[in-house]
């Protein structure tokens, strides 16, 4: 199939380990998904947060509606609609919604699954 939509009403809640008063939906990804990258929207809820932990692949965040603070190695910014962060693999990071309104944003990473697939697949041929 050359192209793949993902209606927002056919996205699939899940609940990422250390997220709180986060409610995130795969737009691409999850169970049987074998794209090569992984969208995800996340909604933060005043006071959600995501603890501090290491990325596990090159990540890309794209807040589209509210404010959330990254706080990563020392450093924290606060994180407006369309600012987009670059972390690379391992890069150790909380993200926060420090504020009274609700926020948003695009959660972009290489499928690690799917790459761990199609290395099976290369070491049975």
């Amino acid at each position: 199939m050359p192209i793949d939509i993902t209606r927002l009403t056919q996205a699939q809640p899940f609940q990422p380990a250390g997220h709180h008063g986060v409610g995130p939906v795969h737009l691409f990804g999850g169970k049987d998904y074998d794209g090569a990258v992984t969208t995800a929207l996340s909604h933060y809820l005043p006071g959600g947060r995501a603890d501090m932990s290491p990325v596990p692949a090159e990540t890309l965040y794209v807040v589209l509606t509210g404010t959330l603070t990254l706080d990563s190695e020392g450093d924290t910014h606060d994180l407006h609609p369309l600012d987009a962060v670059r972390l690379t693999t391992g890069t150790l990071r909380s993200v926060e919604n420090r504020t009274n309104l609700p926020a948003s944003m695009l959660v972009i990473r290489p499928n690690t699954a799917a790459g761990q697939a199609d290395k099976t697949v290369e070491a049975r041929s």
